[in-house]
């Protein structure tokens, strides 16, 4: 038997399921990560943010019902080009700091950016999805997630951290767009970890000085020094030069 917990039902629209084992959920002790996910993709509204329409389950399973995307994912379109020219690059940023700056002012941090968590809309723009580590945080929190590659340094270093994080991991996404890699790199995720909290990214030839100038405000190690947690806020990363072309108003 089939029970609607709550559906945005649109006889027009096609509908993208992920569905979910509910004895692999308790199995995992994911219940109340699952339920913070639901909770959080309710609130949500933005353009480059994925739609949720609702969930509903039965006696084995829970469906989340969401937009479906026919672009396919950030991550394999990449791969498939090698990396993103400067003003690609600054495009598709410019979205996902849209997007991060619209969940921190609704004190989401979203902890888990990767290519692999950034689908392409059938009009060409992103869409962030998989909620799964986001998290309401008013002050700080002190749990452990997060990608290798994109993991921030209190996250390790256990400081307890908030939404600079997030800022961190744009950092390296902007990076690995234009570089085509991630800054830090190793086949065993400890070293990489050492990488991120002692060593400083290498640029290879031809990247652009803009962004490297940007990337090097983002991978801020200090927080007082890290664009879009001075005083000034996101209005550092906005402004800054490498997205002079972006016209933030007619972004959204």
């Amino acid at each position: 038997m089939v029970k609607v917990g709550w559906l945005r039902s649109d006889p027009s629209k096609k509908y993208a399921i992920k569905s979910m084992k509910k004895a692999s959920i308790i199995q995992s002790k994911h219940v109340d990560h699952i339920e913070n996910e639901k909770i959080i993709l309710s609130k949500l509204d933005h353009p480059f943010s994925l739609d949720y329409d609702g969930y509903f389950q039965d006696s084995r399973y829970i469906y989340f019902a969401t937009e479906l995307l026919g672009g396919g994912d950030l991550f394999t379109y990449h791969r498939s080009v090698n990396n993103f020219n400067a003003k690609d690059t600054a495009f598709y940023g410019a979205q996902i700091c849209s997007v991060f700056e619209y969940l921190h002012s609704k004190d989401i941090v979203y902890r888990d950016l990767k290519p692999e968590n950034i689908m392409i809309a059938d009009d060409g723009y992103l869409k962030l999805i998989d909620y799964g580590f986001a998290k309401e945080v008013k002050k700080r929190t002190y749990t452990i997630c997060g990608t290798p590659e994109y993991i921030a340094p209190e996250i390790l270093l256990n400081k307890g951290h908030s939404k600079p994080v997030d800022w961190w991991t744009f950092g390296i996404l902007i990076y690995e767009m234009h570089a085509g890699h991630a800054p830090f790199m190793d086949d065993d995720p400890m070293n990489i970890y050492k990488k991120i909290i002692n060593t400083k990214p290498r640029y290879p030839d031809g990247f652009d000085s803009h962004l490297k100038s940007l990337v090097k405000h983002l991978l801020r190690r200090d927080l007082s020094k890290r664009y879009g947690n001075l005083v000034g806020g996101i209005s550092d990363i906005k402004d800054h030069r490498f997205f002079k072309p972006i016209n933030w108003v007619s972004l959204v």
